[in-house]
């Protein structure tokens, strides 16, 4: 992990830096959830699942209005935040986040910074973060700590980070980390293209990736 204390600066919040986003997924959280990774983070903890979204460069610039709108014609039970770094594209994500609650769904969002590093940034006037943390329902704060692997509850990659229930609206998100499992999708494209999304450790996505690129028989 960097030494990053606080989010970077402020960005505009009429375009989010727009990693990837899948409509529909049972793996980034309880029940169907539409999920977004954002492009970009200033964290980059060593032995991060997404290392390819670490840069600010690449990406897909898409009006902020835009993925809203994709979010909510999902029709989803919610939204999940992940990245890259949410907190570092905070502004179009907030109202994002914001639109998704109004509709009546709920957000997660998952941060490398801890609840401290993200209260430090409200105190500080960050009010981007403010206003993220504000459309949040659950959050999962902390950096991905390799040596701490989490292998027992859902969604979080380290036993450090932490389960954040904020407000009241959706008190079955958090109920759901004690009895959901941990949930691995592998979509294969008409071209053959594997995307992975979900969590698993390094020795279970090896030995998968690796029977799912052996050869199989013809059938005559």
């Amino acid at each position: 992990m960097s030494s990053t204390s606080d989010p970077r600066p402020p960005i505009p919040a009429d375009v989010l830096q727009l990693g990837r986003f899948v409509d529909r997924t049972v793996a980034e959280g309880p029940g169907e959830r539409t999920a977004l990774w954002v492009q970009g983070c200033t964290i980059r903890c060593t032995g991060c699942f997404n290392p390819h979204l670490w840069t600010f460069r690449g990406g897909t610039p898409t009006p902020t209005a835009e993925v809203l709108a994709r979010v909510l014609a999902a029709e989803t039970d919610g939204l999940t935040l992940l990245g890259g770094e949410p907190f570092d594209h905070a502004a179009p994500l907030a109202l994002i986040a914001a639109g998704t609650r109004a509709a009546g769904r709920s957000v997660m969002t998952f941060s490398g910074y801890t609840t401290a590093q993200l209260h430090h940034a409200v105190h500080s006037g960050r009010r981007d973060v403010a206003a993220l943390l504000d459309a949040t329902d659950l959050l999962i704060a902390g950096p991905y700590v390799a040596a701490l692997v989490d292998r027992d509850r859902p969604w979080a990659g380290s036993t450090n980070q932490e389960f954040v229930e904020r407000g009241s609206r959706f008190p079955d998100l958090l109920a759901a980390a004690t009895t959901t499992p941990d949930r691995l999708e592998i979509t294969v494209a008409p071209d053959g293209t594997l995307a992975v999304n979900g969590w698993a450790d390094d020795e279970t996505l090896d030995a998968l990736l690796h029977d799912l690129a052996r050869p199989r028989p013809r059938r005559s």
